[in-house]
């Protein structure tokens, strides 16, 4: 923590970054106060200020945006746009359909429910409502808490995508585990849980609902069939889904229906049929997406608006979206973001059947005779203190992340399952995958930034399938309206300004609202070898064996990668921008592909030789423990994964209920 001399060395350095209008005491005394605060969680930020290391500036950058766009650290250009790049006020805010006084404690659950949902996000949200509409006593165990409205919208270096490397307040926390990273053939390293090699999915009451940007992409047919469509390539272990489309896409329309999907119309040439359309339209389009519309239309691409969980009226009792530039990463102030924290979780509540439990891990399933589920035990801690409860019950869903649904698998070995349950074929861990993105950012001669949410409003799915020589694709869409921090950092970290550009400076403030973007996740190669594991020689504060990650991107993922990245290249180009610097190539071996799409390691299928859980979700061998996230799929789509995590669960545990 900066003091004394130390202290003023860092005013002086912060003093010179800075462009002189904004030099002033109250500013760097702001900027100092968040410095103290990033270096109390042991980030180095003012050693490699100090040491004028490369990514300084956008050190100082973070610092003085650190609260969003204020009038104090807004400059002539961007003094116009403090309103409308800042939080909207609490007069604009509306309640959250959750309240800590509806949770329960480690004091009053009770000893036994007929169901343990485990994780709180889309997979978890669904089975829980689903089996709590049913009549079934439900109990729903999440790691995370509910966080402050007020922290998730204005502090913007503690978001999910800020790449800050600080503990964002969505959880995982100061106080979460190390997790252990092998990249490529080295040693193990202890990563924190603030770093991006840690694989972070949001843990907080709605997952990560609460935070995500909302794409509802379908996975399309060949979404399903990549490895008839492509065959195997060597070194992967590509498969194909053991549904198809049209068994699951009944249940992607009823999910767009219940939650609410805007957008529409589609020009998607790889998208299958649809029994209804979208329940809403879609809002209207920034001046960067009327330029890349018009581009489209000139280098022969279809565009569509991207399809949102995100109301464009009101519906269901949530208001429509009021266009605020807070949106991606921090929590939406009028609950026009469908997420399970608004939607399934209050529908499971006000049932009387569900219970929710925060702050709490499942640490280990208990089996008994034939491999069923008896009873999982819970832990936490409060104050210091650690508290354990066993609770039983009849039905296990697990759906807390890719990640942690197979840690959990893992860490319930036992004499009888050594390696775990669900692993006497050791697949649980396999086949982990998120998804790489390729893209570009630019800069345009004129303003293409309005700073009306929630930015992403134009895709084109052309490059999803059909491209020469790659296997598989991916849509790309325009970007989120992005936080002021986190624009000044895309603009030194694209090398559209200099490292060495002031902070503030008009030439900065200029470029930050003539920034465009693109970018779009790709179809991975999934790999046996990218895998979770873990260390049952360490543990946490908890007593659960530690998380490894290890595996690598496959080369055809590089090769999709720069295919993306060309073509998004390409769509800016067209669309009239100055400067334009396509996303660096990768090298192999890259690290583990996990973070906010994390999928694939209770892999799906219909032989128990190379899968984990059967198309009906039950893991194999374990008849009353399903898995209900992301963990299932074969394949992670050339699309943001969610929906068909939603629908995948509806699907799941449906039939669970229909089997009674």
């Amino acid at each position: 923590m900066p003091t004394d001399g130390r202290d003023e060395q860092l005013r002086s350095l912060l003093t010179d970054a800075l462009d002189p209008a904004l030099a002033r005491p109250a500013v760097l005394g702001d900027m100092l106060v968040s410095l103290r605060g990033a270096e109390a969680e042991g980030v180095g930020w003012a050693e490699r200020i100090l040491s004028g290391a490369p990514d300084a500036g956008a050190l100082v950058g973070d610092l003085l945006y650190a609260r969003g766009l204020t009038p104090e650290n807004a400059g002539p250009d961007l003094a116009p746009h403090v309103d409308s790049w800042s939080a909207p006020g609490r007069d604009r805010q509306e309640p959250l359909l959750l309240e800590h006084s509806a949770f329960a404690t480690p004091q009053t659950i009770t000893e036994q429910y007929d169901a343990i949902v485990i994780g709180s996000g889309a997979g978890g949200g669904m089975a829980a409502q689903t089996l709590a509409q049913s009549g079934r006593r439900v109990l729903v165990v999440e790691r995370g808490d509910l966080p402050r409205r007020s922290d998730l919208l204005t502090d913007h270096l503690r978001t999910p995508r800020s790449g800050s490397g600080l503990f964002p307040h969505s959880g995982p926390g100061p106080d979460a585990e190390v997790r252990e990273v092998m990249l490529g053939d080295g040693p193990w390293r202890d990563v924190g849980a603030g770093a991006g090699l840690w694989s972070n999915n949001a843990m907080t009451i709605g997952g990560g609902t609460r935070m995500y940007g909302a794409q509802a992409w379908r996975f399309g047919p060949k979404d399903l069939a990549m490895a008839s469509t492509y065959g195997v390539p060597e070194g992967s272990s590509l498969a194909d889904w053991p549904l198809t489309y049209d068994e699951l896409e009944p249940y992607y329309t009823r999910v767009e229906q219940m939650l609410g999907v805007s957008g529409g119309p589609s020009t998607d040439p790889w998208e299958g049929p649809r029994s209804a359309p979208l329940p809403m339209g879609p809002l209207g389009r920034s001046p960067l997406g009327n330029l890349l519309g018009a581009a489209a239309q000139r280098l022969g691409w279809g565009t569509q608006p991207v399809p949102l969980l995100i109301n464009t009226r009101e519906r269901a009792g949530r208001s429509a979206c009021i266009r605020c530039a807070q949106c991606v990463g921090v929590d939406c102030p009028v609950g026009a973001r469908a997420g399970s924290h608004n939607t399934t979780l209050p529908a499971a509540l006000s049932t009387g059947n569900a219970t929710l439990l925060p702050a709490a891990q499942a640490s280990q399933i208990h089996v008994g005779p034939g491999g069923r589920a008896t009873a999982v035990d819970l832990v936490g801690e409060h104050d210091g203190t650690l508290w354990r409860r066993t609770i039983r019950t009849e039905l296990v869903v697990l759906a807390a992340g890719a990640i942690e649904s197979a840690r959990l698998l893992m860490d319930s070995a036992s004499d009888r399952h050594p390696g775990g349950l669900g692993n006497d074929t050791d697949q649980v861990g396999r086949h982990l995958q998120g998804h790489a993105y390729g893209g570009a950012a630019a800069l345009f001669a004129e303003q293409v930034v309005d700073l009306r949410g929630p930015g992403v409003d134009i895709s084109t799915t052309d490059h999803r399938h059909g491209n020469d020589g790659i296997i598989g694709g991916g849509i790309l869409a325009d970007e989120f309206v992005p936080t002021p921090a986190s624009t000044q950092r895309e603009l030194r970290q694209s090398g559209l300004l200099p490292a060495n550009a002031p902070v503030g400076s008009p030439t900065m403030e200029r470029a930050m609202l003539r920034l465009g973007k693109v970018v779009g996740p790709i179809q991975e190669v999934t790999s046996a070898d990218s895998r979770v594991q873990v260390n049952p020689a360490r543990r946490d504060r908890l007593g659960r064996s530690i998380v490894r990650l290890s595996g690598s991107l496959h080369a055809e993922d590089l090769r999709g990668r720069d295919l993306l990245s060309a073509r998004a290249a390409d769509w800016l180009r067209e669309a009239g921008a100055i400067d334009v610097r396509p996303l660096a190539p990768m090298a192999l071996p890259t690290p583990p592909s996990g973070g906010q799409h994390q999928a694939g390691t209770c892999r799906m299928g219909v032989d128990p030789g190379t899968s984990v859980v059967g198309p009906d979700g039950r893991v194999w061998g374990h008849g009353n423990i399903v898995v209900a996230d992301g963990s299932t799929h074969v394949t992670n789509g050339g699309a943001n994964p969610v929906l068909t995590i939603y629908a995948n669960a509806l699907r799941i545990s449906e039939g669970i209920v229909r089997a009674g």
